[in-house]
């Protein structure tokens, strides 16, 4: 069984509760959505077996040096039979981190014993029984849903957010649509205005954009 892997590089995690950490990416190429604010190009890679994917990344980085291996893409979870035989290989050296759509529960249950924290996205567009689905399968796992916003996020999508979180007792983080030019679509007015919408109803919201994009890393 293979995987293609769009790209494997060492940077700093710039979203979410685990900002500011060093991690290891492994890009995965293949998505099941085609968001429109979506910055990554994930059509082009290389096939790698489990094996040969340890063997890179053992050989190339010292794996106990990072705070996580960040499974990212494109959609992890579309591997996840891969990722059952490559995530044991690692286990041992590293925490592994899962950034994912939300969408596959059915393949987050093959690795979920492997996964130490999920970055899991509430997309506003999708019907939200899809993500309740998804965090109900996350439980026993440190999991945090992220909410990319701009303009047009609307008051009964933040109620149906705010909900999904109380009712798995999950912390949201809200994170600003970012521009072409790596600033903010939205001003910090109008994020600290829904900011202020959220947490009257929810209190475990933080506000945190792509940090890597100010420092100008990947």
């Amino acid at each position: 069984m293979k995987a293609k892997i769009n790209e494997i590089f060492s940077s700093i995690q710039g979203e979410g509760p685990v900002v500011g950490y060093k991690q290891l990416f492994i890009r995965f190429c293949g998505c099941n959505l085609k968001c429109e604010y979506c910055d990554t190009e994930f059509l082009q890679g290389k096939e790698y077996t489990a094996q040969e994917l340890y063997e890179k990344v053992s050989k190339e980085y010292d794996l106990r040096s990072f705070h996580s291996v960040s499974l990212t893409g494109g959609e992890p979870l579309l591997h996840a039979e891969f990722l059952k035989e490559f995530l044991p290989l690692i286990k041992e050296e590293t925490k592994i981190y899962l950034e994912t759509n939300a969408t596959l529960p059915k393949n987050l249950e093959t690795i979920k014993d492997y996964i130490d924290i999920i970055s899991a996205d509430i997309k506003l567009a999708i019907d939200p029984e899809i993500h309740r689905e998804f965090f109900a399968k996350c439980r026993g796992v440190d999991t945090f849903a992220k909410i990319v916003f701009d303009e047009n996020i609307t008051d009964e999508q933040i109620k149906i957010c705010c909900k999904i979180g109380s009712e798995f007792g999950i912390e949201l983080v809200l994170q600003p649509k970012m521009g072409t030019n790596n600033k903010m679509c939205v001003t910090s007015e109008f994020c600290n205005k829904i900011l202020d919408k959220f947490t009257s109803i929810y209190h475990n919201v933080r506000l945190i954009p792509q940090v890597h994009k100010f420092l100008d890393v990947r």
